[in-house]
């Protein structure tokens, strides 16, 4: 993925009959997360027509463009095109791969139509449809040809049935121009994406990745956390480069409010997203873990300015900041239009 963003996007579309008592509580926090965003960069929010005024009270109109749409949910990271640059054209090409509501979980008839819709908005005639069922948070590349995802939401009946691990593979390298995918295990049935990576690891840069390791023995995933490390450990991409890994554990005491005490509470930090100029990441209320995280981003990133956000109320629903927004990235042909960056300190927000 390009370094260099035209532009980010997020989908406004908290629903009642889903998010229920949260849903006022979830719109403010879209609104922290894009508030956040707009500081750095241009942001494309789409919205329902009823709700195109209190999406702008929420996410603010200095560099935000709204969009109508119907939508069902706010994971645009899953139901949104997969837009990268073409390693033959090095132009932009978008993919779409068949939103099905993470095996049927939830309502997405409207989200099922989204991928295609940005693409036309977006990167026009280069919209095309995989044979695959997945979402954009079961993919992380490093742009670079090497990919990291997990088996358990891609080699799983209710996306994919009769698919073997190989023939997924193929389809994917076809799809995304990879040359390698290091297959984590993931873990079934224990939230709705069924343990995307997004959760789990992420690259920083080619060869440099950042995973997360659970620490609370009570949590399904202490242990698939701590397999998955090792196997990254001993990983290479695709050039033959040992991966350089570097740790984030959740907080075991974050802030206690209505929302933490849910059980799908998603407490993650690796679950940030890249601007141009900063990092956009979640903080939790527990000061040492926040604080690691902080620092550890700020040591990564050391020409971005790391920004913590408060996203319990995206928590909540089981996702976080890289769940809920989309990207689309500058090619070298567009690169000079976006001015430079200011790149120095770091700070929360």
């Amino acid at each position: 993925m390009s370094e260099v963003q035209q532009r980010s996007f997020m989908a406004f579309g908290a629903d009642k009959s889903l998010w229920k008592d949260f849903t006022r509580d979830c719109q403010n926090a879209l609104g922290r997360v894009a508030r956040a965003i707009s500081q750095y960069q241009p942001l494309t929010v789409f919205c329902r027509a009823n709700e195109r005024d209190l999406a702008e009270e929420k996410c603010g109109s200095h560099n935000v463009t709204y969009i109508i749409t119907e939508l069902d949910d706010i994971w645009i990271r899953d139901s949104g095109a997969f837009i990268q640059i073409s390693p033959a054209t090095g132009q932009l090409s978008s993919v779409g791969f068949n939103f099905n509501g993470w095996g049927n979980k939830q309502k997405h008839s409207k989200d099922a139509k989204l991928a295609a819709f940005m693409s036309e908005l977006y990167c026009p005639s280069t919209f095309r449809r995989s044979a695959l069922v997945g979402e954009g948070g079961g993919i992380e590349v490093d742009g670079h040809g090497t990919a990291i995802m997990t088996e358990s939401c891609w080699v799983n009946a209710n996306r994919n049935p009769g698919w073997s691990r190989d023939q997924i593979e193929q389809e994917l390298k076809e799809q995304l121009g990879l040359r390698k995918i290091i297959w984590l295990p993931g873990i079934r049935g224990k939230d709705i994406t069924d343990g995307h990576v997004d959760f789990y690891a992420r690259f920083v840069r080619p060869g440099v990745v950042i995973a997360n390791l659970d620490t609370d023995k009570h949590s399904h995933d202490y242990n698939v956390t701590k397999v998955q490390l090792d196997i990254l450990r001993q990983s290479t991409d695709a050039d033959g480069r040992p991966l350089q890994v570097y740790c984030l554990s959740p907080p075991l005491y974050p802030r206690e409010n209505r929302f933490t005490d849910e059980d799908d509470f998603a407490a993650g930090y690796i679950n940030y997203i890249i601007v141009n100029g900063a990092v956009i990441a979640p903080e939790f209320g527990d000061d040492d873990a926040d604080e690691e995280a902080y620092r550890l981003l700020s040591e990564l990133y050391p020409t971005r300015k790391v920004v913590l956000v408060n996203i319990d109320a995206i928590a909540v629903g089981g996702g976080g900041i890289h769940c809920v927004t989309n990207e689309l990235p500058a090619t070298q042909f567009n690169q000079s239009h976006y001015p430079a960056y200011n790149t120095q300190g770091g700070y929360y927000q």
